[in-house]
């Protein structure tokens, strides 16, 4: 099974990679604007680094589960490529967040697009498993040969 999933698993590990930068990230601005823990308040500058890093956090098991579950039930080619998409984005929207809270929303955008499209592909899979195992009916087959 492991090396059915290996984009996926290179995903997530980038993934992780970039929770702890941006934890790091933190860590500097407490040092920069001397918050020490465990306050999570300080200055404006200060603030924005600790919500975009948590936010960040709050979106990362949705994340997580849609991205494998797209990627064991739909394509994980597919998957893959959208969670690569997803990490750029929160990259845009930590750094958008930590200059200024409205250079936040394009990034938000396109990761909760990301979401919801690695959602319902998942969905899509499920319901194309589903179907196959107990109803004997492969959507997917049968569109492929129109």
């Amino acid at each position: 099974m492991a090396e059915n999933s290996i984009l996926l698993a290179a995903v997530s590990v980038l993934s992780v990679c970039q929770q702890g930068y941006f934890a790091a990230q933190v860590g500097k601005a407490r040092l920069k604007y001397k918050v020490t823990p465990p306050a999570v308040s300080g200055s404006l500058e200060f603030e924005r680094v600790f919500r975009a890093q948590q936010n960040c956090v709050e979106f990362y098991p949705v994340f997580l589960l849609t991205l494998w579950m797209a990627g064991w039930y739909f394509n994980q080619v597919s998957a893959a490529c959208l969670g690569l998409v997803y990490i750029y984005a929160r990259y845009q929207y930590f750094w958008g967040y930590s200059e200024a809270a409205k250079k936040r929303v394009a990034g938000f955008r396109v990761s909760l697009g990301i979401l919801a499209l690695l959602t319902v592909l998942g969905t899509l899979g499920i319901a194309n498993s589903f179907l196959d195992e107990y109803l004997d009916l492969n959507v997917a087959k049968k569109l492929r040969h129109f």
